[in-house]
């Protein structure tokens, strides 16, 4: 489409569904604490969030339904070029406030760290492909996340590639060859845990293509929910679907645990997207899942700045348990509260803007 001719009514949000986006909150907290968590405690298997990390394949699937949802039926009309403006305007101002708050938090870490051993122009190499969401894995110390100064933002690369494909390909395909690609993206992914021994990578450098099969197949099986309407109408309302979802993210570790993971990738966390979609939101719970969604992202792509130096403190200071369950529910409310403020301070005004300068030149155009 010309984009001369672009009207301001595609480039309007739709409904959203609430108690997918609590859930999406749930998911965001449990994330938090799953990092604080295992700085302190490395055996996932001894862990009680140990499973916290799956919480990214519910993100991959959710973003794959709530895509669908919201663009199937009007790309074509606004063009991949405008899909982009869209994607990159609700996702990149956080991309870059995780990015700045990082290098800060790098730089000035009062527990430890140790940036005099990279030079300037290293430190700004890293600096500025975090800011472009360019992979570059050279921090030793920090375990060779794709990411050093934000390691979140690895999901966040995924993320992008996958609008790419969609934008590219998925969205004009049939349903039929979206079911193949999605077995295939299963086998994919089954592989993956396999050899891997469980879906936890494509954050590092060393399980880099892990991410991809993990991508892959939950964003390609939420689309597929959204294009078949696997839309299940029950009455478990949000605190089931929590209690559901916090059992996928609370499981502990078993001798099978890769076929465990992988089962729940598959097949459980589609089956949640699909009740969640189709659950009935009562009013006492309306409040709050519209701020758990809102929350979310911000939460998500801000907490990082607080857990190396945690594991800073962690490692040079040795709390014992009761200070940890003090420090880790502490910084997971103080990190909500700053999340909080990033979002009504930058993050709503800074899309605000790009988005109202964006419909002002389509009026313009049009």
């Amino acid at each position: 489409m010309n984009v001369n001719k672009l009207s301001p009514d595609l480039l309007q949000t739709k409904q959203h569904f609430e108690i997918l986006d609590g859930l999406r909150g749930i998911a965001a907290l449990t994330v938090v604490v799953f990092h604080f968590m295992e700085m302190a405690i490395t055996d996932y298997s001894k862990n009680f969030v140990g499973h916290g990390f799956l919480a990214v394949d519910f993100f991959f699937c959710l973003s794959g339904f709530v895509i669908g949802y919201a663009y199937d039926n009007r790309i074509k009309k606004m063009g991949i070029l405008e899909f982009f403006k869209s994607r990159v305007i609700r996702l990149h101002p956080l991309v870059l406030m995780g990015t700045v708050l990082g290098l800060l938090s790098f730089l000035f870490d009062p527990f430890g760290g140790h940036p005099e051993t990279y030079g300037a122009s290293r430190i700004a190499l890293i600096f500025l492909t975090s800011l472009l969401l360019i992979p570059f894995p050279v921090m030793q110390e920090r375990s060779f996340n794709l990411f050093g100064l934000n390691a979140p933002a690895w999901s966040l690369f995924w993320e992008y590639v996958a609008n790419i494909v969609y934008a590219v390909i998925l969205h004009k395909i049939s349903r039929r060859f979206l079911v193949i690609l999605t077995i295939l993206s299963a086998a994919a992914l089954a592989y993956v845990g396999y050899r891997a021994g469980g879906v936890m990578g494509g954050w590092g450098k060393d399980s880099f293509w892990d991410g991809g099969a993990r991508v892959s197949y939950s964003f390609l099986a939420g689309l597929l929910i959204f294009r078949f309407n696997l839309v299940i109408k029950n009455r478990l309302g949000f605190a089931g679907m929590c209690l559901l979802l916090l059992a996928a993210l609370l499981m502990p570790y078993f001798s099978w645990n890769w076929l465990a993971e992988v089962i729940v990738v598959l097949f459980y966390f589609p089956l949640l997207i699909a009740l969640g979609a189709g659950a009935r939101l009562t009013p006492a719970f309306k409040k709050i899942c519209v701020f758990s969604g809102k929350i979310s992202y911000p939460l998500y792509m801000t907490h990082y700045v607080a857990i190396w130096v945690f594991l800073n403190y962690y490692n040079s200071h040795k709390p014992d348990t009761t200070q940890l369950t003090f420090i880790v529910i502490g910084g997971t409310l103080l990190l909500v509260a700053f999340a909080y403020l990033v979002m009504i301070a930058y993050d709503i005004p800074v899309r605000k803007y790009l988005s109202a300068r964006r419909k002002q030149t389509a009026i313009q155009r049009s």
